[in-house]
């Protein structure tokens, strides 16, 4: 198939468009929810229930200890519903295997949805809909909620609190996931999707073969699965699968849906610190990264001689193209095409999305929190530069920031380039990765990124069902998820404790087209330093071989 740069360009503005229209009601509307000083009822209710306090605030170690102690019994909790599938489902499926069960847990917890298995023959219609399904929401409310708590880092002053995780994590589920979810899934349904709770039979009456076509709440699943930035697929080929993705209309609606939130998060963040120039800033700089590796991804295909297996049918190589980059960007890691059959230079790109942090627009409030992690960084290397003084919102940039800014940002690459040079060192995890040459690297390298960014997608070479390289990927997701977001909360609270200081001649702007410039190309070249060696080693050595 030849790429279609027409088709690239409009759905790429099909898709600009509706995001601008959103960027402002939705930012709103999260803002209102994160400063709403009152309950609902039904909120009350569940606070009485659970015996939380919800006029209460907590510390930045409070507030992690709480998203820590939710997650893992998330992992607790989900492991167990998968054992015990016999008894659940009344015996109609099996067990799941210990090692997948606990990598299922473990991926779906740190809204990873890493998928070491068949959904659709492994996973019932329960263990699916009311324990997969119910920790998508709450991964992505955990996301929004430490994105909440660094922003009133930033608003506040003099105090310890950061708010209540408990009441900004069910605010963020009930109020604003729910309901956005619930119409995106009438939606998909008008669409095309399947929404059932039985398998279909079908009869040809050509060749005489009868079959069994699984069904299921796909519906419901896939609009979370995207507008959380979650990923994991209710069958096995995720969207690629006509009964997730049917059409064109369902395939550039499921991409709005993975970027609106966060697209919209930094309105949001203007808002809230009552500076929408600030807001505007690192929209600019998100969205401009994200037109720019689209664009990049789009050359890497159109340069390839030859576009075919793995990629869709259906929709084009296009369209392949600018999911991929949106669900690498997002930390989503839904597909629509393998991305082992991406050309090298392609897949290359997906690589590189995912090692910027993604943070263009990134995860549902990862996306933010990593973004402002960086300018954090930018304008203390900025402020260094021009011998201005290092300040952000008002806040004086000292070293103990700098130090949980710059431990946040070496986390995740830590965590890739060690897990990967010592899973090319193990025989069993070498072997989960049939290819030869620099595309069996590319394999495992692409597996332990995607895994400690929370992303989820894979190239589907790679076999990831034995126990050593399932309890490498754990390590990777749950410190990949844990560890930046305690250091985002100690950030906060660090911040939160500050005076604001007076704007002075000396203070470096950080708003307007310069602060973004320097932003971007800080973002850039962090992320080229600590990867390009192992991508040469990938994905470039593919590149120059045809």
């Amino acid at each position: 198939m030849q790429f279609s740069v027409l088709s690239f360009i409009t759905q790429i503005a099909v898709l600009v468009v509706a995001l601008a229209a959103v960027h402002r009601p939705l930012g709103a509307y999260l803002a209102r929810t994160a400063e709403d000083g009152g309950h609902l009822r039904f909120e009350r209710w569940i606070y009485r229930a659970t015996g939380v306090n919800p006029d209460s605030e907590q510390t930045w170690k409070g507030y992690a200890r709480s998203m820590v102690a939710l997650s893992a019994a998330g992992v607790v909790l989900l492991y167990l519903a998968q054992r015990l599938q016999p008894l659940l489902s009344g015996g109609q499926t099996a067990g799941v295997d210990p090692w997948v069960a606990m990598n299922t847990a473990v991926s779906f917890v740190t809204n990873t949805n890493w998928q070491a298995y068949v959904p659709e023959s492994t996973l019932g219609v329960a263990i699916q809909m009311a324990f997969l399904a119910v920790q998508n929401f709450v991964s992505a409310a955990l996301g929004i909620a430490v994105a909440f708590a660094l922003i009133r880092g930033f608003a506040r002053k003099g105090t310890d609190s950061l708010g209540n995780f408990w009441v900004d994590t069910t605010r963020i589920t009930f109020r604003v996931l729910l309901p956005l979810a619930a119409a995106a899934a009438a939606v998909l349904v008008v669409a095309g999707v399947v929404q059932d709770f039985w398998p279909t039979g079908m009869h040809n009456a050509v060749t005489g073969v009868s079959q069994a076509i699984p069904g299921g709440p796909v519906a419901s699943q896939e609009a979370i699965k995207e507008l959380g930035t979650n990923g994991g697929g209710y069958f096995n080929a995720n969207s690629a699968h006509p009964f997730e993705n049917p059409n064109a209309f369902t395939n550039i609606f499921e991409v709005f849906l993975l970027l609106a939130i966060p697209f919209s998060l930094p309105y949001t963040f203007g808002r809230m610190v009552r500076s929408r120039r600030q807001g505007y800033t690192v929209l600019t700089v998100m969205g401009a990264i994200w037109l720019l590796a689209e664009g990049c991804m789009a050359w890497a295909m159109a340069a390839w001689p030859t576009l075919g297996e793995g990629l869709e049918q259906r929709f084009g190589p296009a369209a392949s193209g600018i999911f991929a980059t949106a669900t690498t960007l997002t930390s989503t890691g839904a597909v629509n095409a393998a991305h082992d059959s991406l050309p090298p230079l392609a897949g290359g790109m997906a690589m590189f999305d995912m090692m910027l942090g993604e943070i263009a627009p990134g995860g549902v409030g990862s996306g933010l929190y990593g973004m402002l992690i960086l300018a954090v960084v930018a304008v203390f290397l900025g402020g260094l530069m021009v011998g201005r003084t290092p300040e952000y919102l008002g806040k004086k940039v000292q070293a103990g920031h700098m130090t949980l800014a710059a431990l946040y940002l070496l986390v995740t690459p830590v965590l890739v380039l060690v897990l990967t040079g010592a899973a090319v060192l193990i025989p069993s995890v070498v072997a989960d990765a049939p290819s030869q040459g620099p595309h069996q690297f590319s394999e495992l390298l692409y597996a332990f990124t995607s895994g400690a960014n929370n992303n989820g997608s894979a190239f589907a070479g790679l076999s990831a069902t034995d126990p050593v390289i399932s309890s490498l990927m754990n390590v990777a997701m749950w410190l990949g998820r844990v560890l930046p977001m305690v250091l985002v909360l100690a950030l906060a609270g660090c911040f939160a404790r500050q005076e604001p200081i007076p704007p002075s001649p000396g203070t470096l702007p950080t708003y307007g087209p310069l602060f973004a410039g320097l932003l971007g190309t800080v973002t850039v070249l962090f992320t080229a330093l600590n990867y390009f060696p192992a991508l040469a080693l990938g994905p470039i050595a593919e590149g120059t071989i045809r």
